[in-house]
C-alpha cells in the first residue's frame, strides 16, 4: 500500500478537527445562554462519568490495533484476521463496560438524579466500538471520515436550533451531542469492509493481545483521571454551578488543544510504521520536525489564549460565566504540556512497544492530580482542578522525556533550541498586541479579530525576519502553487 501524504492527512483531520471545534463554538454560546449554569453542570458531570465507561469499552484497543495493524495493512488476509480478532475483544469489552454502568448505578444513589443524561450518552459506547476509527487510521484513510463529519456536524447543528430553545433542553442537547459524535459509526463499521474484513470470531489470540493491551488500557484510565476526574470531584466536593463553570473552561481549553493535535493524530500511524520497519533516521527526522512544528504552533497558542481569557470566555458563553477567566489561564500553560507529553508517549514510547513506560508516566500523573485535586478544590474550587491538570500534563512531559532519553539523545541540538527561543519572542510580541488592543477597542469582538489578525501577521514576520525553516518552507509552497 502506498504511504499517505502526511500533509494531506493533517490537512484533511485539521479540517474535521476544526469541525469539531466550530460545532461546540457556534452552539455552546447558544446554550449556555438558553440553559442555566446548573443544568450546564450537569450535562458536563454526566458526560464526564459515562467516559469512565467509554474508557472501559475502548480498553487501550485503538493504539495498540493502530501499532500493530499498520504492519499488517499491505496483505488483506492477514490484517482482516487481526482486525477481526481486535473487533471481538472491543465488543467484549464493550458488554463488560455497559453491566458496570448499570450496576453503578445501582450502587451509588446520587448518580439517579444524572440517569437519563447518563443513559443517553451511554449511546456513544457501543457506536464507538461499532465506529471502529482505528480502521481509518491503520490505512491513513481520514477522506472518508472528514466527508462524513462535514454532514453529521451540519445536521447537529440544525437539530440544535430546532429542539433545544428553553430551560430544561439539556438532555435534548445530550442527545444531540451523542448524534453528532457517533451518528454515522454505523456508516462507518460499514464503510470499513473496503479495506478489510471485519467478523465476530471466537478465535482470539489472547496470549498475543492481551497484554499489551491491557497495559495500555491501564495507562488509559490513568489519564481519564487526570482528564476527567476533575470534573466528577467538582460535582461531588463543590456543586453543578462550579462545574458550570469549569466546564467553560475546558471547553475552550479542549478546542484548542484539539485543533493542535489534529496534526499529531495523523502522524502516529507513521511513526509505528518507521520503527516498526527499522527506518529510525526517517523516525529521528520526523520526530524532530514534528516536535519543531508544535513548538511553533503551542507556545503562541498558549500566550494567546492566556491574554484573550476574558474576551473569549464571554464571546463563547456570556457575562454570568466570567469567573471561568481564572481558571482558563491556569489551564494555558497544559496546552504545551500536553503535546509534548503526547509527543513522546504516542510517537515514541508507543510505537518502541514501551507501553509499560506509559503506564508508570500516567500512574504518577494521575496519583498527583488526585492527590493534589482532593487536598485543593474545598477551598481553589475549579481553579484548583486547572492547576493540577497543568502540573499533571508537566509531570507527564517530563516523564515521557526521561523515558524516551535514549531514543532522542543528540536530536534536540542547538538549532531547536534557537528556534523555540525565535517563537517565545514571538509570543511575547502577542502580549503587547493583545494589551494594545484593549486599550483601543470596547467591543469584545473587535478585540479578538484585531489581536489574532496582527499577531498572526506579526508571528508570521518574525519568523521570516529571522529564516525560520517552517516559515520559509510554507512560503515557498505558496509561491510554487500561486505559479
Amino acid at each position: 500500500m502506498k504511504n499517505k501524504s502526511l500533509g494531506k492527512n493533517a490537512f484533511l483531520n485539521g479540517l474535521r478537527s476544526v469541525l469539531n471545534i466550530i460545532f461546540p463554538i457556534i452552539t455552546f454560546p447558544y446554550v449556555s445562554r438558553i440553559l442555566s449554569v446548573g443544568e450546564l453542570g450537569k450535562y458536563n458531570w454526566s458526560n464526564s462519568y459515562v467516559s469512565y465507561f467509554l474508557l472501559i469499552a475502548g480498553l487501550g484497543i485503538a493504539t495498540y490495533a493502530v501499532r500493530e495493524g499498520v504492519k499488517l495493512r499491505n496483505d488483506r488476509e492477514k490484517i482482516s484476521n487481526f482486525v477481526s480478532q481486535v473487533f471481538s475483544i472491543n465488543l467484549i469489552s464493550t458488554v463488560v463496560s455497559y453491566i458496570l454502568l448499570f450496576l453503578s448505578m445501582i450502587i451509588f444513589p446520587k448518580v439517579q438524579s444524572y440517569a437519563i443524561c447518563i443513559y443517553i450518552f451511554s449511546i456513544q459506547i457501543i457506536f464507538t466500538t461499532l465506529g471502529t476509527e482505528w480502521i481509518y487510521s491503520i490505512f491513513e484513510e481520514y477522506t472518508y471520515i472528514t466527508v462524513r463529519s462535514i454532514f453529521f456536524k451540519v445536521l447537529s447543528i440544525m437539530l440544535l436550533f430546532m429542539f433545544v430553545r428553553n430551560q430544561g433542553d439539556y438532555l435534548n442537547y445530550a442527545g444531540i451531542t451523542v448524534f453528532s459524535a457517533v451518528g454515522s459509526n454505523i456508516l462507518n463499521y460499514l464503510h470499513a469492509k473496503k479495506f478489510c474484513t471485519i467478523r465476530f470470531t471466537f478465535k482470539v489470540d489472547w496470549k498475543k493481545h492481551l497484554k499489551p493491551i491491557l497495559v495500555i488500557f491501564a495507562s488509559s484510565i490513568a489519564i481519564t483521571i487526570y482528564l476527567s476526574l476533575d470534573t466528577t470531584l467538582l460535582g461531588l466536593i463543590n456543586n453543578n454551578f462550579v462545574v458550570g463553570i469549569y466546564s467553560v473552561s475546558t471547553k475552550i481549553y479542549d478546542v484548542v488543544k484539539q485543533l493542535i493535535a489534529a496534526v499529531l493524530i495523523v502522524t502516529i500511524p507513521r511513526f509505528a510504521l518507521l520503527w516498526g520497519r527499522h527506518r529510525y533516521r526517517e523516525y529521528r527526522k520526523l520526530l524532530l520536525q514534528i516536535s519543531n512544528f508544535f513548538a511553533l504552533i503551542s507556545i503562541p497558542a498558549a500566550v494567546g489564549v492566556y491574554m484573550l481569557a476574558p474576551q473569549i470566555v464571554i464571546l463563547l458563553s456570556s457575562e454570568k460565566y466570567i469567573s471561568a477567566v481564572s481558571s482558563l489561564r491556569l489551564l494555558c500553560p497544559a496546552i504545551i504540556f500536553f503535546i509534548f507529553s503526547w509527543i513522546f508517549t504516542s510517537c515514541v514510547l508507543i510505537p518502541a512497544k514501551r507501553e509499560n513506560k506509559v503506564l508508570i508516566i500516567t500512574v504518577i500523573s494521575a496519583v498527583v492530580n488526585l492527590a493534589l485535586n482532593l487536598l485543593l478544590m474545598p477551598s481553589l474550587k475549579e481553579n484548583a482542578a486547572a492547576i493540577t491538570t497543568s502540573l499533571s500534563e508537566a509531570i507527564s512531559m517530563i516523564l515521557g522525556i526521561y523515558y524516551s532519553r535514549d531514543v532522542i539523545k543528540g536530536l534536540y541540538k542547538g538549532i531547536f533550541w534557537k528556534d523555540i527561543f525565535l517563537y517565545a519572542v514571538g509570543s511575547l510580541a502577542i502580549v503587547i498586541i493583545c494589551y494594545v488592543g484593549k486599550m483601543l477597542f470596547d467591543s469584545t469582538l473587535i478585540i479578538i479579530l484585531f489581536d489574532v489578525i496582527l499577531s498572526i501577521i506579526e508571528y508570521a514576520l518574525i519568523l521570516l525576519g529571522m529564516k525560520n525553516k517552517f516559515a520559509l518552507d510554507v512560503l515557498e509552497r505558496i509561491f510554487i502553487r500561486l505559479k
